[in-house]
């Protein structure tokens, strides 16, 4: 979309087409809380410019850093859109609380009900971040998101590779399915972060291919080019989930540190941002090391300007996840 700063994207598919919506990025030098964009054929793709999907915050979200992250938009049977997203919480400005907000317009503007307070804030772990919606095959509906352990992290990459390491758990919520909000029992801890995963993990997303269930999420630090989408499978919607992947990595089709892959709901069309250079990683980072500089450092700062989304089709054979239709 002309080089568009679109993080976080998530998809939706309605008789118009599809519609994508993103973390909060400014435009013509003003704050759009909620980015959006649309396409008749997932392949052409128009930017919103200057429309906010959601101008007016609840009464619970800081002013004056409101922090609008990945919004992710379902569809309820009595045809309301539900904005799943989260946000910075005036309360405690450096805890991020996910909420959600309705339209009877898929293009919104969106409101959230909870005026006062957030829908979902675990603050003591650390809040939550990352919400996206998944509608079963049984007629059951759900929720993924990330407890923000990390904003209680002791320093390093994305506050959290210092010891000890906190928990960066991704969780699944039922709800109801009429209204899409009323919790339906506790929620239920689906992967967390391990060894491999580096500081983090967070951006789930669910969806259901060739009889398994399939999260996918992003590990590592966002800031970094160790950032990825990595993906688990289950045989139950609880799990347990087996880890596999990752899919993409710094340097796949030319993307640096890929991440915040969404699916639209209860398919196999999927996007996920990327930073784009001029300059290719592996590239950047070997010319720098010939000259003997800090090549992480120097190559983040080259391609940390914006994040393009990128489509793709997804397809699971046996228990490897491949993509397809790439742009």
């Amino acid at each position: 979309m002309n080089g568009i700063n679109f993080p976080d994207p998530a998809v939706i598919r309605v008789a118009d087409g599809w519609h994508a919506f993103a973390t909060n990025a400014r435009y013509n030098g003003n704050l759009m809380h909620v980015q959006m964009a649309h396409s008749p054929d997932f392949n052409t793709w128009a930017y919103r410019a200057g429309v906010d999907g959601m101008p007016q915050l609840a009464s619970w979200i800081d002013p004056d850093s409101p922090r609008v992250w990945a919004p992710d938009v379902v569809q309820l049977a009595d045809g309301t859109f539900m904005m799943y997203y989260t946000a910075a919480w005036k309360r405690k400005p450096n805890i991020h609380c996910v909420s959600y907000a309705t339209s009877r317009n898929v293009d919104g503007p969106y409101t959230d009900p909870n005026r006062d307070s957030p829908w979902i804030c675990p603050d003591a772990q650390g809040g939550a971040i990352d919400p996206a919606g998944y509608l079963n095959s049984d007629g059951t509906r759900w929720v993924v998101y990330k407890i923000r352990g990390n904003s209680l992290g002791h320093g390093g990459a994305c506050g959290n590779t210092v010891g000890p390491i906190m928990s960066t758990p991704l969780m699944l919520q039922q709800v109801s399915s009429a209204d899409g909000h009323i919790k339906i029992g506790s929620p239920v801890e689906l992967v967390t972060n391990g060894v491999g995963d580096g500081p983090v993990v967070e951006a789930p997303s669910l969806t259901y291919l060739n009889g398994k269930y399939v999260l996918f999420f992003s590990s590592n630090c966002f800031a970094s080019l160790f950032y990825d989408v990595s993906y688990a499978i289950a045989s139950d919607i609880r799990g347990p989930y087996r880890k596999a992947g990752p899919l993409f990595v710094t340097g796949d089709m030319g993307m640096a540190a890929p991440g915040g892959l969404d699916i639209a709901v209860n398919g196999n069309h999927a996007l996920w941002h990327g930073y784009v250079t001029h300059e290719a990683p592996e590239e950047c980072i070997a010319k720098h090391r010939r000259f003997g500089k800090n090549s992480t450092d120097e190559c983040v700062r080259n391609f940390n300007t914006g994040r393009a989304a990128f489509t793709g089709i997804l397809s699971l054979d046996g228990n490897v996840v491949s993509v397809s239709h790439v742009s």
